[in-house]
């Protein structure tokens, strides 16, 4: 949103902020959010230039909805059956990995003391 829009609402009262603020999420369950939404997308990209959203069901044992609502980051679906997706697209446990890995953590530093 440009500046003047963000200007103009401050000023009718309304306020500003991130989504993590206004569902009051710890920064452990916004990463939660993060990773699933970036495994979902991973998903979404590979499965579409392998194969439909039927054949993956297929392969998975699933459905077609349930396929869509993963690729969608629903809160419905599994990590398990998004990974389990994955696999059946040929992804390996590496690139699984390197997705989670590329989350940028909204985790505060802890002390060792």
């Amino acid at each position: 949103m440009d500046q003047a829009k963000t200007e103009s609402l401050e000023a009718k009262g309304w306020k500003g902020g991130t989504v993590s603020e206004f569902q009051q999420l710890t920064p452990e369950e916004a990463t939660l959010v993060e990773i699933k939404l970036a495994l979902s997308k991973f998903l979404k990209e590979r499965r579409q230039t392998l194969m439909t959203q039927a054949e993956l069901a297929k392969k998975i044992r699933s459905s077609q909805p349930r396929v869509a609502k993963a690729e969608n980051g629903d809160a419905a679906v599994s990590i398990e059956l998004m990974i389990r997706a994955m696999l059946a697209t040929g992804a390996t446990p590496q690139e699984i990995g390197q997705v989670i890995a590329n989350i940028r953590s909204t985790r505060v530093p802890r002390s060792h003391h």
